[in-house]
């Protein structure tokens, strides 16, 4: 509830702290006094529209402030929440403050964490509701009569079954339509596909194969540049013109003419009592000693190199065709511009594609019968919500017609009117539009709450709904703004009686000028206003239990109170307080 109020410079007032209680607080005053700046503050702590005229004369900014206390759970945390406004525990007061500038600038805070003003109204709409003559929020609201009316005799199970029903129901429908979209784009493509999925089906790609490929390429070329470098050296050893001379027989002519150098066997025999050879015959000797080594390391050689050509025989057969399969599948996935090892994913995401074009028909069926079954299924949850409302419905008109009367609008209709909504506009919340009509006088058609009724009735016909719907919804505190107009007597100790039974659920505040109505409130406030330092300001007193009596005296007397409006007063107060 509405705890306190903070004003500051706003029209006539400069300063003003009022503390809020539980039940009906009543505000009386004079005409003129003030009780709708009162009323204008509040709207503007809560994110009504306003500008820099409400700033006081002499004055810079307007600024209100209202505190609410409200327990856990309350649905303006969650609300909290999802804006994202952190730091606020369940539980801990709420406190709302709104600033106006001269220069027309509005802002906004929250518990001092700065919002914006379609932030405040959302909060505010949860915690408040404004009833006056010329302005109805809430129960004017169409959009909240269904809400309402649940509320007051709807199970929430069964609420819960449709909303649960129309769910499966949607979800059904949305994998329906996109089964059949991912159909009608795949058809289109059919042919592509087919010749696509039967090219990679041919080439058959394997995961890992590109880098197998590749190593084995490598492997074969190294192959193959081993076995060139092992030939051309052969090639040299052994030329395939035998015009031309070979290193062997280099090596033999060069033995043959160094060998003239040196005697014969016969030579030797005859000289061997000869002198020792000379110096060149054994330089002659070493280098032919030379030769034949050289020569024998060049058989070696030929020998090995002939051994290493047999082992590095190059496949080059394996060779091209490696090259051609890394090449055609580097082809192939360039041309879906993926990578080569994606393209066994991409065959089989393919294949799918096309079963599921063979498959359509079959799914499709499946899924036309999951949409039949659960919006059968809603249909039937819905039109048992629709005949719960519709008994709901019955006795909230039965129980609002009997408050009308003692509130002097016996000739008045109260009608809830359930109209069936065609298929197109079915939701989670069922198959019918729920409104609040009413019709004020005999012969004339129900309409609208709000267009239909007088100021004075619409806002007797409020309190009777509150009556009758009294802590149904998630407000805090109703404010009725002379909801007493026009009436008197009896009426008005009514409309008392009523508010009074109202604020037993929630709290109240009621701008009155009935003493009737004001006696059945549990706390008051008087309002006046007065001249000081030669300034006009308005003043909000609370009043004591004798501070009320004279209060209603007043009301009751005019300017001069006297015994009689006193006694009046106390009969007043007696069964107002029973």
């Amino acid at each position: 509830m509405l705890t306190h109020l903070s004003i500051r410079d706003v029209v006539l007032i400069e300063k003003l702290d009022l503390p809020f209680h539980g039940g009906l607080t009543a505000l009386t005053g004079e005409t003129g006094a003030g009780k709708s700046i009162l009323l204008d503050s509040l709207g503007l702590a809560l994110g009504e529209r306003t500008s820099s005229r409400i700033i006081r004369a002499g004055a810079t900014q307007s600024s209100v402030t209202a505190v609410f206390e409200l327990h856990k759970g309350h649905p303006v945390y969650s609300l909290l929440h999802n804006k994202d406004i952190a730091s606020i525990e369940e539980g801990e007061p709420l406190v709302l403050r709104r600033i106006v500038t001269k220069e027309g600038r509005s802002r906004a805070y929250i518990c001092d964490q700065p919002i914006g003003i379609s932030v405040l109204r959302e909060v505010a709409s949860l915690l408040v509701e404004i009833q006056g003559q010329h302005e109805q929020m809430g129960l004017a609201n169409q959009s909240a009569h269904q809400t309402l009316l649940d509320a007051f005799g709807v199970p929430q199970q069964l609420r819960q079954q449709v909303a649960r029903c129309w769910d499966d129901w949607q979800n059904a429908l949305r994998s329906l339509n996109k089964a059949r979209k991912d159909v009608e784009e795949a058809s289109k493509e059919e042919d592509w596909l087919r010749q696509i999925t039967e090219d990679l089906t041919a080439l058959a790609p394997r995961e890992g194969e590109e880098d197998e490929l590749a190593a084995l390429r490598v492997r074969l070329q190294q192959d193959e540049r081993r076995g060139e470098a092992v030939a051309a050296a052969l090639a040299e050893l052994t030329p395939r013109d035998r015009r031309t001379s070979t290193p062997a027989n280099a090596l033999r002519s060069a033995n043959r003419a160094l060998s003239r150098l040196l005697p014969s066997p016969l030579d030797r025999a005859q000289s061997e009592e000869q002198e020792t050879p000379s110096a060149q015959q054994e330089q002659a000797q070493e280098a032919l000693t030379a030769l034949e080594k050289a020569e024998e390391y060049l058989a070696e050689a030929e020998t090995l190199l002939s051994r290493l050509a047999v082992d590095t025989t190059v496949d080059f057969r394996l060779l091209e065709e490696t090259e051609e399969r890394l090449f055609t599948l580097r082809a192939e996935a360039r041309k879906h511009k993926i990578s080569v090892s994606e393209l066994p994913s991409f065959l089989e995401t393919l294949n799918q594609r096309l079963a599921s074009i063979d498959s359509s028909a079959e799914a499709l069926a499946r899924l036309e019968d999951q949409v039949r079954e659960s919006r059968a299924a809603y249909e039937a949850a819905a039109q048992e919500l629709g005949a719960a409302r519709s008994k709901a419905a019955r006795q909230i008109e039965k129980r609002v017609m009997a408050e009308l009367v003692p509130l002097k609008l016996e000739r008045a209709r109260f009608i809830v009117e359930l109209a069936p909504l065609p298929a197109e506009q079915w939701n989670r919340h069922g198959m019918e539009q729920v409104a609040f009509l009413i019709a004020a006088n005999p012969g004339q058609p129900p309409g609208p709450l709000g267009k239909v009724a007088s100021g004075g009735e619409l806002s007797r016909l409020m309190l009777a709904l509150k009556v009758v719907l009294a802590g149904r919804s998630s407000l805090t505190t109703l404010v009725f703004d002379e909801v007493d107009s026009g009436v008197g007597g009896a009426t008005a100790s009514a409309i008392g009686e009523r508010l009074n039974r109202v604020a037993r659920d929630v709290q109240v505040l009621a701008i009155t000028h009935s003493p009737q109505v004001a006696a059945y409130g549990d706390h008051q406030l008087r309002i006046a206003k007065q001249v000081v330092n030669n300034q006009t300001q308005t003043s909000a007193t609370p009043l004591t239990d004798e501070e009320r009596r004279e209060e209603l005296a007043r009301m009751l007397a005019g300017d001069t109170v006297t015994d009689a409006a006193r006694a009046a007063a106390d009969s007043l107060l007696g069964p107002a307080e029973k």
